[in-house]
């Protein structure tokens, strides 16, 4: 009897950006420090990052987007779109903008607060400042005397608003 071979199975990648020491459990860490725990050597700012295309099904970035210069955030976030497999999930913590944590911090350089990720959200009025590439909003939460938290998901570019939110 001839025995069939199964296909191999890339998984796709869950990536920590900017994980420094305290990589999550599971998941690529990328930091442009090399200390325990990183596995890519490589600063966000950097563009682009050194994954393929839709090569991550999730990112987490935690305490990271506020260290990203003002001028590249768009970028950055356009370059997690690019990694991301649609459908993929982007999980950001930051600093709310105008809490003592974000201004302790001498390395902080960009706040954000609630009205931040609806640049990234299409329908939504700020999204048509700077149309970058695409995400649907799952949860956006915020306390504004310390963090706020958001969960997008990657979607497809053009198509209807109702095939945006199937995806």
């Amino acid at each position: 009897m001839t025995k069939k071979r199964l296909p191999k199975i890339q998984p796709k990648i869950h990536l920590d950006v900017g994980c420094g020491f305290n990589k999550n459990p599971g998941f690529i860490g990328m930091d442009k420090r090399a200390v325990d725990g990183v596995d890519i050597v490589h600063d966000a700012e950097d563009l682009p990052w050194p994954l393929e295309d839709e090569s991550c099904s999730v990112i987490a970035m935690s305490h990271l987007i506020e260290h990203i210069k003002p001028w590249l955030q768009i970028d950055v976030m356009d370059e997690c779109w690019r990694v991301l497999e649609v459908g993929g999930v982007l999980a950001i913590a930051t600093p709310y903008a105008t809490s003592f944590g974000y201004s302790q911090d001498p390395t902080h350089c960009s706040t954000w607060n609630e009205a931040t990720p609806t640049y990234f959200f299409p329908g939504e009025p700020l999204y048509e400042v700077y149309r970058p590439k695409p995400w649907a909003k799952e949860r956006l939460w915020w306390d504004v005397k310390f963090n706020m938290e958001v969960v997008m998901r990657k979607i497809k570019e053009g198509g209807t608003d109702e095939q945006k939110e199937k995806e």
